[in-house]
């Protein structure tokens, strides 16, 4: 100790001579540059996470980050000096500071160069942000040449790999902003400024730039040179992800906008009759009436509460809607018969939330007084909404007491749009409003964060007797923290579309934000003429809608006068119906499947839709692919996103190309990752990994492989989530390679899970003695299966598929929680 003292003082001595200086600290050190003149510190929050701050000032400017809730941990670090450089090395990394230019680099443990900055990288202009001082903040890296880059949020470019690339970051709708990017190398690089921001990458450098900040501040993450350590890191940092229940899991079904209770239960009274699996039905917008009174959070639209000849609950019509139109006498006198229907029907309700109100509501009148509106044009467009400030505690604590009105009617889910917010006709003068934290422009990408963090800690300070399930148009990093889910935003029903979500959401994912989905069959359906009967658009919205089975979210949706329902496109026998009915079935039967991955993000931070780098990140090929993705670690997913059986002709309308679309078969092309044998999923054939082939694809199927040595346990035929026990679950074990899988079961719906209560069974597969292990049960948790059954099969050519319940078993198991051996 004695040693390192005198050492570290001989450092600060024999470096401050030559203008610059370096102090050690508890958690790295502080530093300050000769030419050009800065101060900074190195702080390590963990061993695989540092925090690199530099500025002008005498002393670290006061900041608040709204993602990160890390505080650092005590960490051990060993400091060597080399000339001018300091290296600080932990259990993860080193990181290297060049104490005359302030430049780092960061190596792994055995030397290798992860990520190094740019000589002279940092730099500050100053400029004001409204009336103080500030600067237009900017910091360069140095990548190689080849090095794939991915993140960086929600892009509508297509483009899975980032170089290349200049994005402005700037929230909008499709377009989600998050200043993170990870590496192939399994580093992640985090610029911590929430305010308008730009990301370039040249041939030269990589950097990260935004219009207003006092510091230079960033995260550098790297645990293990898996990305799935880098999603660790993210966690450790910014917030565990949150269980959702069992139920999200299941179909959804939602379109703008039913218009009535009577409408919407009669929607669910279908799918119950034609024995369509269902779990989720949505309300969307203008149940609250007219455009003034958008987002009261109530419901005053007249046809909501039976009050169409009553002349003043009138005024709150929606805008366009017929006045003197008159309707069958309604079955559903309240929305409160309304909720107990869809409830009783063994459905929930999601309700759509704004963050943004009218100038008729109450919110607007009260957030107008405490001065926490944002007075710039948002939707609907000149009606005098305007979005409220997420920023300020109040204005949160106010948004929930309105919003716990629908929380005591036993809504189950928030829709909460537009957490961009909407920004009409946008003047630079907006982006200087002023909001509890600073200027608009300093804030404005965190906006969605903020807003779903308020919703998210008032409803667990209610209550943990109900999961908080929020689907949002926006994110930033750590929205995985608060029970949040983003889709894709408003995008167009077309084949080029659909094809760019794949890697907008694969990006996404790999922000370790884990929860995603899109409108299936895309929102807007003007280039089929918003007509579902179109055979073109059929064909567009069953391929979008197979990819939905393998999202973390199955829900459809379109934007009116679309009209969406399985039934509007066919009865049984017709392609369009039955193949949705055929991929809604299967998604119920994947279940237990995906519920453990929904476990394992919450306890091993996983990840459900994995980018082929997080596991075949010696692949070249797989790592670049833009339309391939794991679904956890065992099923290879390829969407079908070019037409196969039919095109538009002139007036947006479809024909067929093929004698019967329901006979026809074409291929389509597929890579099989190397380093694995697949299997495919509906015949159980092997094919080899590291070659591209052609799958032919009817058009009720998309091509999906099995990993070899993967176990997949698959559930029962049900009409909804909870409908039957997992007490006979199937086991199907894919031969080929030695495998493993997690079992995952809690209550479905509370927070016990956070208190240990759940249980996990793990299941062994070793290849060269077919044999099945299946390990003690680990855990409890109230109403606990403690026997049951497990039906085991070894899924060869030959048998049937997975797809449905296994008519014969190979063998058939008792399971009381013991250890069993099973030989196949």
């Amino acid at each position: 100790m004695k040693k390192e003292i005198l050492f570290l003082a001989a450092l600060a001595t024999c470096l401050s001579s030559f203008g610059q200086t370096f102090e050690k600290t508890a958690q790295g050190g502080k530093f300050q540059t000769a030419q050009p003149t800065l101060n900074g510190e190195v702080i390590f929050y963990s061993p695989s996470i540092v925090r690199i701050v530099k500025y002008p000032s005498a002393e670290m400017p006061e900041k608040k980050s709204y993602p990160v809730i890390k505080t650092p941990e005590k960490v051990e670090i060993s400091y060597k000096q080399n000339g001018n450089t300091v290296c600080m090395t932990s259990g993860k990394m080193t990181v290297t500071l060049d104490v005359v230019t302030g430049k780092v680099t960061y190596t792994d443990q055995k030397g290798e160069t992860l990520l190094k900055e740019k000589v002279e990288g940092t730099n500050f202009i100053p400029r004001k942000d409204v009336n103080r001082d500030a600067f237009t903040v900017s910091q360069a890296f140095s990548l190689e040449p080849e090095e794939a880059i991915y993140g960086l949020g929600q892009r509508q470019s297509g483009a899975m790999n980032h170089r290349n690339q200049q994005i402005h970051l700037s929230n909008g709708n499709t377009n989600i902003c998050i200043p993170y990017f990870t590496s192939e190398k399994g580093y992640g690089v985090y610029w911590d400024n929430p305010g308008i921001s730009d990301f370039s990458d040249t041939p030269y450098a990589t950097s990260f730039s935004s219009q207003v900040g006092l510091c230079s501040d960033y995260y550098f993450l790297y645990k293990d040179g898996t990305q799935d350590g880098v999603i660790a890191c993210i966690r450790d940092l910014t917030g565990k992800a949150t269980m959702f229940p069992l139920w999200t899991m299941g179909y959804w079904q939602c379109r703008e906008r039913y218009k009535s209770p009577d409408e919407l239960c009669g929607v669910l009274d279908k799918y119950r009759k034609l024995q369509i699996p269902l779990d989720g039905i949505v309300q969307d917008w203008q149940y609250w009436g007219c455009d003034s009174n958008w987002n009261a959070m109530k419901f005053v639209n007249p046809r909501y509460i039976n009050k169409m000849d009553d002349k003043e609950a009138l005024r709150y019509l929606p805008n366009g809607e017929d006045k003197n139109a008159r309707y069958p006498k309604p079955r559903f006198k309240s929305p409160e018969e309304m909720v107990e229907y869809v409830h009783k029907n063994n459905a929930h309700l999601m309700i759509s939330v704004w963050a943004s109100f009218g100038p008729w509501t109450d919110q607007f009148k009260e957030l107008d007084k405490m001065g926490a509106l944002l007075k710039f044009e948002t939707w609907p467009p000149k009606s005098g909404a305007h979005p409220y400030d997420p920023f300020n505690k109040d204005a949160r604590d106010l948004y929930w007491r309105y919003l716990s009105h629908l929380h005591k009617m036993n809504i189950d889910a928030w829709w909460t749009d537009s957490t961009e917010p909407d920004h009409l006709n946008p003047k630079e003068s907006d982006f200087d409003l002023m909001t509890a934290d600073g200027s608009f422009r300093s804030v404005h990408n965190a906006f969605p964060l903020n807003h779903n963090r308020g919703i998210y800690e008032h409803q667990r300070a209610v209550s943990d007797d109900k999961r908080v399930f929020q689907m949002t148009r926006s994110g930033y990093l750590g929205q995985q923290h608060y029970g949040a889910l983003s889709w894709s935003g408003d995008v167009v029903s077309s084949w080029d579309v659909l094809r760019q979500q794949i890697p907008a959401g694969l990006n996404y994912t790999l922000c370790g934000i884990p929860f995603w989905n899109t409108d299936l069959g895309g929102f807007f359906g003007w280039e089929y003429n918003n007509d579902c009967t179109n055979v073109a658009y059929q064909e567009l919205h069953v391929r979008w809608f197979q990819w939905g089975c393998f999202m973390p979210l199955m829900r459809n949706h379109c934007s009116s006068p679309m009209m969406n329902e399985i039934d509007l496109f066919g009865k049984e026998g017709d392609w369009a119906y039955d193949a949705q009915k055929r991929i809604i079935e299967l998604r119920y039967r994947l279940l237990p499947y995906i519920y453990s991955l929904d476990g394992a993000v919450v306890q091993e931070d996983g990840t459900m839709m994995r980018p082929l780098v997080m596991d075949f990140a010696n692949d070249r090929k797989a790592i670049l692919l833009d339309d391939e993705y794991m679904f956890g670690k065992n099923i290879l997913v390829c969407p079908v996103t070019e037409p196969l059986y039919t095109k538009k002709i002139e007036g947006n309308k479809g024909v067929t190309t093929v004698p019967d679309v329901a006979k026809a078969s074409a291929p389509v092309k597929v890579y099989l990752p190397k380093g694995s044998q697949w299997i495919d999923f509906w015949t159980n054939e092997t094919v080899a990994g590291g070659q591209e082939i052609q799958r032919e694809c009817p058009v009720d199927i998309l091509p999906l492989y099995i990993k070899a040595g993967s176990i997949l346990p698959l559930g029962p035929k049900v009409q909804y989530a909870t409908e039957k026990k997992w007490d006979n679950l199937d086991i199907c074990v894919y031969p080929g390679a030695n495998g493993e899988f997690v079992l995952y079961e809690d209550e479905f719906d509370n927070y016990n899970y956070e208190k240990g209560m759940f249980s996990t069974i793990k299941f062994s597969w070793d290849d060269a003695s077919r044999t099945l292990t299946i390990s003690d049960r680990n855990g409890e948790f109230p109403k606990m299966l403690k026997r049951r059954n497990f039906r085991i099969t070894l899924m060869q050519p030959g048998k049937q598929s997975a797809e449905t319940v296994m008519v014969k078993a190979d063998k058939k198991v008792a399971y009381s929680g013991k250890n069993l051996v099973v030989k196949l």
